[in-house]
């Protein structure tokens, strides 16, 4: 006997193995894991969504398995072509059966061995046996049954009858559905521009580039055969390129046609959500030239030349911005402008900045409508999914009764010289918290928390210039010492006194000036520290009033009246009190704010080329046949063996189904009746 080497076994097993139902059935529940986590969990967020839900430990050990891309990660893919190869061989291994077996009549059944059937009927008939053979063929015939007769030497014949058998095409059909959808999904996923990645040469860019100098190994085909990618595109621009993600980088991919966007429309709820948006686009075919308008909605894309382009959200296209620059540190109060485009970077120079290091300021985003809920303190600026998701229709629904439209503001972020970064947000025109107008300027170091706003009083020009001028005041010395004087001179009742008060109050407001509150009392003990704060805030207010007055003078504008407890100049230097408690922490030496803007929209458009959908289109229709085919085809096979007996002949039949249920004894019964009447 002939010794199989361990490789032949080895390989036998694991072909064994592929080809299994167990096999198969474990790869579908992996699927199904798979798919409930890809449903569960929002897909294709950025990284700092999750990490915010998460956080960072479990959001390190989840991105190893790539849960937040379910369906385009490695495993995944991997599991799906091991069920293709799978299903496919247990296709291969039992189809040729079923259809044989599907074809053959089984009329070669010994007469012996239909005694051994449960569902059975013997009877002796006065007719001969063809005579019986006529009768039982046309019953069966006319009960939709095929049927084949065997005759044997003896003058006995076999009666074959089989009907259903396309029942079996119901187990063919269902695994070629699986196989089919399969191959359509990974068609459609990141399987074929990462197989051009690993076997083609092509490299994703992963740093800054213009697409013209992108090089060819960074570019896909234009036959690629499948794709997904994004496409911005602002108004009165036009491309034939897209972007495919591709790792932790990108690949271009050209289109079959250029498209440029001739007007992006927008409407709003009255939360200031978009209700919908819609993009004008001219589509032009570079081989003959043609062009045509077409508008691109939610629900509605474009579909040209195989590639399909949907409209998925928009975004700031270049807007123009006009910006003012005010000093928060130094004496100088002189304000200066900048101009500049969204996305695009600029520095500010030493003349600008009292900084003694170089800055530039990075311009991300202008939002031209902030309606917020001010109820709840102070506003959050939303991230772009928000306002794409509704669109749905979700934010209609709102309580509008809290709800403001505090007009545009700008995102930026300033980055020094070292190379760190901070984000801002300043709300263009002021709003009103807590019966005061204050303009709102907000700060984070990472977008993995919140906005912190500092709150700086608008004057009654709505402007900044008055906060700003008495913040350069508290930097001069002179006019620091003699607003003190005027205080002490007011509140002091001997020389003493006096004096006391005046060097008390210039220390606490330069104190507070520069380090806020944790200036006043770092170094008082904790039991002492708020009669240190009764006493200190209502000096450093008063100082301020008198400093305000002052700067008044200086530049010809009259004094203003404290003596009520709440008018408007109280409250007003009440919120200036708040505000230098803050600008300590405000993490920049320059605050910018949005002075005007011309605003320029862009659509976010998904390009598709994905012709699995149709393969998966395919697979569904097989899905079907094979489940029409398994559960309302029904098989059935009758055997009925007829023998001479004295002047008649003897006759037995026997019936049976893969599927022994309440409708095949019925119809055994009818079967049954049906013979009966052949002994009459």
């Amino acid at each position: 006997m002939k010794k199989v080497s361990p490789v032949r076994r080895f390989a036998a097993d694991f072909l064994e193995l592929l080809g299994s139902m167990r096999f198969a059935i474990s790869l579908l529940m992996f699927i199904c894991v798979a798919s409930l986590i890809g449903t569960v969990l929002a897909q294709n967020q950025p990284a700092n969504t999750y990490i915010d839900q998460f956080g960072p430990y479990w959001f390190e050990l989840f991105d190893h398995f790539s849960i937040w891309s379910v369906y385009n990660s490695g495993w995944f893919m991997v599991i799906m072509a091991f069920l293709v190869v799978s299903t496919t061989l247990c296709v291969i291994r039992n189809a040729p059966k079923m259809i044989r077996e599907m074809r053959t009549f089984k009329e070669h059944v010994r007469g012996g061995s239909l005694k051994a059937f449960p569902h059975r009927v013997e009877l002796e008939s006065a007719g001969g046996p063809e005579h019986n053979r006529e009768q039982v063929q046309g019953w069966l015939q006319s009960q939709g049954y095929a049927v084949r007769v065997r005759h044997d030497n003896d003058g006995s014949m076999m009666m074959a009858a089989k009907k259903g058998s396309a029942n079996k095409l119901g187990y063919i059909f269902a695994h070629l559905a699986i196989v089919v959808i399969c191959v359509g999904g990974l068609l459609d996923s990141e399987l074929p521009v990462r197989l051009q990645v690993w076997l083609g040469g092509k490299q994703p860019i992963t740093e800054n580039m213009l697409i013209s100098q992108v090089p060819e190994s960074g570019r896909l085909g234009l036959g690629n055969p499948s794709f997904r990618a994004n496409m911005l595109v602002p108004e009165g621009a036009r491309t034939a390129t897209a972007v495919v993600n591709s790792g932790e980088g990108v690949l271009i991919q050209p289109l079959p046609f250029a498209l440029e966007l001739k007007r992006f429309l927008v409407e709003y709820y009255s939360t200031g959500m978009p209700s919908s948006f819609k993009s004008e686009v001219e589509v032009t075919d570079p081989v003959t030239g043609d062009t045509f308008e077409r508008t691109i909605e939610v629900n509605e894309p474009l579909r040209y030349k195989g590639v399909t382009v949907y409209q998925s959200g928009f975004d700031d296209g270049g807007s123009m911005l006009s910006l003012k620059g005010y000093p928060l540190v130094g004496p100088s109060a002189a304000p200066f402008e900048l101009n500049g485009k969204v996305g695009e970077s600029m520095g500010i120079t030493a003349q600008q900045s009292p900084s003694e290091h170089a800055l530039t300021v990075q311009l991300t985003e202008l939002r031209p409508i902030n309606v917020e809920n001010l109820s709840e303190g102070d506003p959050q600026p939303k991230a772009m999914i928000e306002h794409v998701a509704a669109v749905t229709g979700s934010a209609a629904n709102k309580k509008d009764q809290n709800l403001k439209n505090v007009g545009p503001s700008v995102n930026y972020r300033l980055i020094d010289d070292q190379g760190q970064s901070r984000e801002f947000v300043n709300y263009m025109l002021p709003v009103e918290l807590d019966d005061t107008l204050v303009f709102l300027a907000g700060m984070r170091f990472s977008p993995a928390e919140p906005f912190r706003y500092v709150r700086l009083p608008a004057d009654e020009k709505g402007s900044l210039k008055e906060f700003m001028d008495l913040r350069a005041a508290t930097q001069n010395e002179a006019l620091v010492s003699q607003a003190a004087e005027r205080f002490a001179e007011r509140n002091s009742s001997s020389p003493e006194q006096k004096e006391l008060m005046l060097s008390a109050s210039k220390t606490a407001l330069q104190t507070f000036v520069r380090a806020g509150f944790d200036g006043l009392i770092s170094r008082v003990p904790e039991a002492e520290r708020e009669r240190i704060l009764g006493f200190a805030i209502p000096m450093i207010q008063f100082t301020l009033s008198e400093l305000r007055d002052l700067v008044r003078q200086q530049q010809g504008l009259p004094e203003l009246d404290y003596s009520q407890e709440n008018n408007e100049a109280n409250r007003w230097i009440q919120s200036a009190v708040l505000a230098f408690a803050n600008l300590p922490d405000y993490p920049a030496p320059v605050m910018l704010t949005l002075d005007s803007f011309e605003q320029v929209q862009a659509s976010v458009f998904q390009v598709a080329r994905s012709p699995g959908m149709y393969i998966v289109y395919l697979g569904c229709l097989f899905l079907i046949i094979g489940v029409f085919s398994m559960f309302y085809i029904r098989d059935r096979r009758v055997w009925v063996w007829i023998r001479p007996h004295n002047q008649g002949s003897r006759v037995m039949a026997a019936m049976t189904s893969q599927r022994r249920n309440l409708d095949f004894n019925l119809e055994f019964e009818r079967l049954k009746a049906a013979f009966n009447r052949l002994s009459v």
